[in-house]
Order: structure tokens, then C-alpha cells, then sequence
């Protein structure tokens, strides 16, 4: 795992995809050997041959995946879709030695996103006005969190979701991707005063909607996204100044406004005095996090299942205990490492929309893992959001797949891009060599003109000799 990730970094080393062929190919001999390893453990230490099956249909599924995004799309940027493998796998791992009938649960979900997901690149190439619907973004991101509130399941005190025949869906997860595709469209033309109010007037009742629902993790979630693809779009230093004053301002208002919120600051501040009730999720998970050291406890010898609801909040504490903290720091560098890739692809694309949109999806990715982990750690307090790709949540992992599937295809994009130009600058060199020529060519037949001697021998007068 440490070597897989190594490779991870090592590809910045190179600006040319020709040039990482190599690295690619180590890092899927990795990805499928850590994989195979885990679940030869598993079934080791269980003796129970319905694991070993399991991992046959996950392997199947983690070879088709990189084998058919390659083949579709042969500009596919082959890091963010191996990171993503290795991500599941870890999940799929983490998850089966939890409980495997949620694992089996999360395994057909992800085989519905992947297939979802493999057609958004095709369709961003096809669809070159997604730039053109900010009130319908603005429109679709506001109703499904009006239903919610309405009409929600409550849990836990937070109305999160709602069930239609008895499926359910948690609307904020889908809704991130589309609040990112409304700011870019709205701010991608002008970022001036009229135009930030606007975008901070529909952001806002995005959040308001979502406190009121006591969904108070996406709207953190949703807040930051606005205020640094805001600062991106118009390089202002005060909007950034101003969100952050804002964010402090809403904390302390929330804190005196929800009991919920008290409760995980004490949680934060000082678990040790409340272990017995509201501590006892983060101080179970300062104990794996402290029982598994470097190289871990090893699969199914440690005890995970002490923390509630480990296999959504804390996922990363039962990855720390049985798989070790280096495996567990392999895995926020991972994610790291994506983006970064995000940001590169962000960077170089040369149209403002699909810019702003790739900078927002890899904000909205690397927030929420640090919410997790941080969570998890108790470096902040608990936010109750899950870790992209790795944790239990069906709502979770086919938004995240949408999101790394809309950044191939901001790539393919760019890639298109690249090669447009290429072909402008061939052309226009093409235009100017044959201009040369016929210049030259012109100027050869002027001297041939003057200089070349008559064929009748001598000096020609213009006139036809006659012939004796």
C-alpha cells in the first residue's frame, strides 16, 4: 500500500501520459495484489469459502471497471480511475470484515453507479451548453431539499432523506454536484457585485434549507464549496474574508441554537468526562485508532465493532485498528493525490465553466474527507459525513463515482482541447511553409525569366524565327 501510494506522487514527475505507462502498470500489479492479500487473510482467518467468492465478483468488477473506461475513453486519466479502485477496494475490504451483508449491499450499488458513471464522459463531450442552466440548477438543487424538510425521515433528529418504494435516497449527496454546476454556470461569464449576490442569494438558501433540516454537515459542506469557488471566480480577498467571518458567525449560532451540536463540541472538548453517553463514539475510536499502531491487529482480530455506527462515521478508525496507521495514512495521501489531480486538471483546462467546475468537485471531494478524518481523530468536531468510496452509504458512494466520472470527463475535455490546438498551430505552420514556397517559387520563375537562354540559340527578340 505505501508503494501504491508512492506511485501516486510519482506521477506529477511527468507532464506526458506516455510517460507514466510504467507507473500505471505498477500500481494495478499493486491495487490487485493488496486486494487478493486482504481477502486471503479474510478467508483464513474465518475458514469460510462465501468470502472467497465475494472476492472473485469484487475482482471481476475492479477489472472491468479499469478495463472498459479504458477502452471507451483511451484519454482517460488512468490515476484519479485507479485511486478510485483502490479506494473501493479498501471499502470492500474494511466493510466485508465489518458485516458482510452490508458489503454485499454497497458492492450492487457500486455496480449501478459504475454503470451510471460510465456514460457521463460520453455525454459532457456531446453536451456543450451545460454552461447555459444556472436557474435550473439553482432550481433542482432547491426543491429535493424543500421535500426533505417536508416531508424527511428523521434521524437522529436530522431530516436527511426520504424513501420512494422503499429505496432511500439522501437528496444533499446528488445535490453537491449540481450546487457546484450552478455556481460555475452563474459565475463563469462575469463575477461582478450583482452577480456574486445572486449566486450568494441561491447558495443561501441551499444552506438555510439544509440547517433547517439539521443537516448541518453538508450545509458546512455546501458553505465552504461557495466561498472558495467565489474567491476563485473573482480573486477578491474580502468574499474570502467575509466567508470566513460568516462561517464563524453561523458556528456560534448553531451551537446555541441546536442541542445536537452542544452535545459533539463537548463530545470534542472533553469526551473523557461524558464516556458513558455522548463521548463514547469518539473515545471508542481514539481506542482502535491507539490498538492498531503501525502495522495493525490484522483482519478480524481487533474490535471495530466497539464504535456505533463505525461501518458510516468511522470507517477510518477500523481501517487504523486492523490494517494499521500506515495503511490508514496511505489513504488520506490517496485521496490527497487526487486532489491534486483535480486541481491540475482544474488548472489547464481553458474554458472558465469547466474550470470553476472542476475546482469546486475537488474542494467538495477533499472537504469532506477532511471532515471524516478529522471527525474520526478528534481534531474537529464530529460532522456525521461519511468517507468517499470507503464508507457504507449508497447515497455517498454513486455521488462520489458521478463526481470522479464529471473530472474524466473534464479531462477527455481537455484533452480534446489540446488536440484542437495542436491542429490550429499545424495548420497555420502548414499555411505559412506553403507560402514560402510559392513565394520562392515566384521569385525562381522571375529568374528563370531573365537569365534562362533562348532555344533558338541566341538572343530572343519575342519573335519566331523562321525555320531554314
Amino acid at each position: 500500500m505505501a508503494i501504491y501510494t508512492y506511485e501516486s506522487f510519482s506521477v506529477f514527475r511527468f507532464r506526458e501520459e506516455k510517460r507514466r505507462k510504467g507507473i500505471y502498470t505498477r500500481q494495478v500489479i499493486l491495487l490487485f495484489f493488496v486486494h487478493f492479500t486482504c481477502f486471503l487473510t479474510i478467508c483464513i482467518k474465518t475458514g469460510e469459502l462465501q468470502y472467497l467468492f465475494f472476492y472473485a465478483f469484487q475482482q471481476l468488477a475492479v477489472f472491468a471497471a479499469l478495463v472498459l473506461f479504458e477502452l471507451c475513453y483511451p484519454a482517460v486519466n488512468r490515476l484519479i480511475l485507479h485511486n478510485m479502485c483502490m479506494l473501493l477496494v479498501i471499502g470492500f475490504v474494511t466493510l466485508t470484515r465489518l458485516d458482510m451483508r452490508l458489503a454485499v449491499r454497497q458492492f450492487v450499488i457500486v455496480l449501478m453507479s459504475m454503470a451510471v458513471a460510465m456514460a457521463i464522459p460520453y455525454v459532457m463531450r456531446r453536451l456543450k451548453d451545460l454552461k447555459n442552466y444556472s436557474w435550473l440548477y439553482a432550481l433542482v438543487g432547491t426543491l429535493p431539499l424543500l421535500t426533505v424538510l417536508l416531508l424527511g425521515n428523521t434521524t437522529y433528529g436530522s431530516k436527511l432523506s426520504y424513501s420512494i418504494f422503499g429505496i432511500s435516497f439522501q437528496p444533499s449527496e446528488f445535490i453537491k454536484i449540481v450546487f457546484v454546476f450552478f455556481i460555475a454556470s452563474a459565475l463563469y461569464k462575469s463575477a461582478g457585485l450583482l452577480q456574486v449576490a445572486y449566486v450568494t442569494a441561491v447558495a443561501g438558501s441551499h444552506v438555510l434549507l439544509l440547517v433547517a433540516s439539521r443537516d448541518l454537515g453538508s450545509a458546512l459542506i455546501f458553505f465552504v464549496v461557495y466561498v472558495l469557488m467565489v474567491f476563485l471566480a473573482t480573486r477578491n480577498f474580502w468574499y474570502l474574508l467575509l466567508g470566513v467571518g460568516g462561517g464563524c458567525g453561523a458556528s456560534v449560532i448553531a451551537y446555541r441554537l441546536f442541542r445536537h451540536v452542544q452535545v459533539r463540541v463537548q463530545a470534542w472538548k472533553d469526551p473523557w468526562s461524558v464516556i458513558d453517553g455522548e463521548g463514547y463514539q469518539i473515545t471508542q475510536s481514539l481506542f482502535s485508532l491507539g490498538r492498531g499502531g503501525l502495522f495493525g491487529l490484522g483482519l478480524f482480530q481487533g474490535a471495530p465493532g466497539d464504535i456505533p455506527k463505525v461501518e458510516r462515521d468511522f470507517i477510518f478508525s477500523a481501517v487504523s485498528e486492523e490494517m494499521g496507521l500506515i495503511v490508514a495514512l496511505c489513504v488520506i495521501m490517496v485521496s490527497l493525490s487526487c486532489f491534486i489531480m483535480f486541481m491540475n486538471i482544474s488548472m489547464r483546462l481553458k474554458d472558465r465553466f469547466y474550470q470553476l467546475a472542476a475546482f469546486g468537485m475537488g474542494i467538495l471531494y477533499i472537504f469532506q474527507v477532511f471532515l471524516t478524518i478529522g471527525g474520526d481523530t478528534k481534531f474537529i468536531p464530529l460532522t456525521g459525513v461519511t468517507l468517499p468510496l470507503v464508507s457504507y452509504g449508497g447515497s455517498s458512494i454513486m455521488t462520489t463515482l458521478i463526481m470522479f466520472s464529471i473530472i474524466e470527463g473534464l479531462y477527455i475535455i481537455r484533452q480534446d482541447e489540446g488536440a484542437v490546438n495542436v491542429k490550429k498551430k499545424s495548420k497555420a505552420a502548414g499555411g505559412r511553409q506553403k507560402a514560402g514556397r510559392t513565394e520562392a517559387e515566384r521569385a525562381g520563375e522571375g529568374e528563370g525569366d531573365k537569365n534562362e537562354e533562348s532555344p533558338f540559340g541566341e538572343e530572343w527578340d519575342g519573335k519566331e524565327k523562321e525555320t531554314p
